[in-house]
């Protein structure tokens, strides 16, 4: 079971888990020694010395000795159950602190592919709520289940001792609380699987809600998402209902074994002492120890509701720390030389790994340094996969993408995306300020540095007229700005680190006409010797760019200038025609 595997695995923590042991056989003897001490207290201090014609004063005194004992043996008890739990917690959170940063450095690791098999929203309970299952059920686990068998041991070896002859009544009650214990794990642990991907439904469609609230609402869709949330949350609410009726009638049925064991061994008892053949201490030690007994069967049974939910979520946790990017780094540890910023994509060819035909087929060109290179193509046409294979976001299924002449598969990924400024279609800022998401990649951007990029993407005059200027704050997702804003801010984040190849993929879509010439401008003017790659869907965007890419279904059909390709591309005309004016394509 993985959550056994987690507890145990770290060696450093093996000295604490064996020195909670020793402290939990320490308390669980203290405590059998009380009733044994109240029991010789009755028998031995009150009935005995009294029929040896003892004083009172001698009865006391072995009351006070013996009480003594029992007052040493309680405080042992209560110093062990303190540094067991103080122990257990530590435990449990270092082991919970360990799998959040390994599941969180797997995570950062994971490809798209990794990340399209498991969804975001199930990445996030993984971390934060099957670990805090893994964490509680550890105490529990380390407080009780080492705990209990030792009073349950201690305490049937007591009870022999006594040599009651009430024996048989313990013995029926542990049958009764195994039978009663087996069914609830029976009915119970199915629906303890269930229920974790149940909350990884709701907090997915929580996520898909909040995240799309302005087209929610723009669509007057709120009662549909209302009633779609609420049917997450009704299935989930059914599980933790069922199992909290078993568990409404598991309680109740513990506490009726109890008290038919206790009222069984004071009817049976009281006849013995009755008959002379048993003396009253003996019978109250019974008592306690046949409550022992029983109470650590009550005390596993609650970790066995505890285990099956922990198990689950172990399970899941380990699923992400097993699984390995499918993107790796070479094995040699000296990367080759790269001699400069140029891009070369060879006869590449890629597929989705759940897909039955290629997204891009047969891809061959070669991105100069100094030189802007566009593509372009009609929607599903391949053209963000095409550049998310240059940074290894996917890697080639066939043929090879070079950078400097070196395989981009032969240099550590960090290595590689050190030279690469990307700005996705979605521009993502971070919480912070504005001077530390343009400073993201690192303490070598400079103010300087920092200021070029805000002006070259034309983001200098707004960020300069808002109150802190780069301090001013960026609430998280960048919320608290527009999108045409924070698509610049994007751009000037990328352009901040001065890399020699820069990728936009449609990172100009929310800009206005005005706003993206100027951008263009400056950026030819201050990147003039970066290999540039941009992605667009407008025209007006790349008319000037050195090289045209037009892609259609996975496949270049048309290469070559604005002028060129309105003479040989039929593809790129009807773009063109659907998005030019007739004197705009004649000009």
């Amino acid at each position: 079971m993985k959550f056994f595997y987690f507890l145990f695995r770290t060696k450093k923590l093996i000295p604490m888990i064996v020195g909670i042991v020793v402290l939990l056989i320490a308390q669980a003897y203290s405590e059998m020694m009380l009733p044994r001490y109240m029991s010789d207290i009755v028998d031995v201090g009150i009935m005995q010395i009294s029929r040896e014609g003892g004083t009172q004063a001698q009865v006391l005194a072995y009351m006070k000795d013996t009480g003594m004992q029992m007052l040493l043996f309680t405080l042992i008890s209560i110093v062990c159950s303190i540094l067991v739990g103080l122990f257990a917690s530590l435990v449990a959170a270092s082991v919970g602190r360990r799998l959040r940063r390994e599941s969180f450095e797997h995570i950062m690791a994971f490809s798209n592919a990794e990340m399209d098999r498991f969804s975001p929203a199930s990445l996030i309970t993984r971390c934060t709520n099957d670990i805090q299952q893994i964490q509680m059920a550890m105490v529990m686990f380390l407080r009780m289940v080492l705990f209990a068998p030792a009073m349950a041991v201690g305490g049937i070896i007591m009870v022999m001792r006594t040599d009651t002859g009430l024996s048989w009544i313990i013995v029926v009650a542990v049958i009764c609380l195994a039978a009663v214990i087996g069914l609830l794990f029976g009915i119970t642990m199915p629906k303890f699987k269930r229920m974790q991907p149940l909350v990884d439904d709701v907090n997915l469609v929580s996520r898909e809600i909040l995240t799309g609230l302005p087209v929610i609402r723009a669509f007057c869709r709120e009662d549909f998402e209302r009633v779609r949330f609420d049917g997450a949350n009704t299935e989930l609410y059914k599980t933790q209902l069922f199992v909290n009726r078993a568990m409404s009638l598991f309680f109740p049925a513990i506490m009726v074994i109890m008290n038919v064991v206790g009222a069984g061994v004071v009817w049976f008892g009281g006849k013995g002492v009755d008959a002379g053949q048993m003396q009253v201490g003996d019978l109250m030690a019974f008592i306690s120890y046949a409550m022992f007994i029983v109470m650590s069967f009550m005390m596993l049974s609650m970790v066995t509701i505890m285990l099956p939910r922990a198990s689950v979520a172990a399970d899941r946790v380990a699923e992400v720390i097993a699984t390995d990017s499918s993107i790796v780094d070479p094995i040699t540890k000296t990367a080759p030389a790269v001699s400069d910023g140029r891009v070369v994509f060879e006869d590449v060819s890629f597929r989705f790994h759940d897909a039955g035909e290629d997204t891009l087929s047969h891809i061959s060109f070669a991105c100069e340094p100094g030189q802007t290179t566009a593509v372009i193509g009609g929607t599903g046409s391949g053209k963000s996969t095409l550049v998310h294979l240059i940074p290894r976001l996917f890697d080639v299924t066939g043929g090879r993408i070079t950078v400097g002449g070196v395989d981009v598969r032969d240099l550590p990924q960090k290595e590689l995306r050190a030279r690469i400024g990307f700005v996705p279609q979605k521009g993502v800022l971070f919480s912070g300020t504005i001077e530390s998401n343009l400073k993201y990649a690192g303490p070598q951007v400079t103010d300087e540095d920092m200021r070029r990029a805000a002006s070259v993407a034309q983001a200098a005059d707004f960020i300069e007229e808002k109150e802190g200027g780069y301090e001013s704050a960026v609430a998280q997702g960048g919320s608290n700005v527009s999108g045409g804003q924070r698509q610049r801010l994007a751009i000037a984040r990328a352009l901040a680190a001065q890399p020699p190849i820069l990728i936009f993929d449609d990172s100009f879509s929310a800009l206005d006409f005005r706003t993206d010439a100027a951008l263009r401008k400056a950026l030819a003017r201050e990147a003039g010797g970066a290999t540039v790659l941009i992605v667009a869907q407008r025209i007006a965007t790349i008319l000037r760019a050195d090289k045209i890419l037009v892609l259609d279904e996975g496949r270049i059909v048309g290469e070559g200038t604005h002028k060129e390709l309105m003479e040989t591309c039929e593809v790129y005309r009807e773009i063109a025609a659907s998005q030019l004016s007739a004197e705009e394509l004649s000009a």
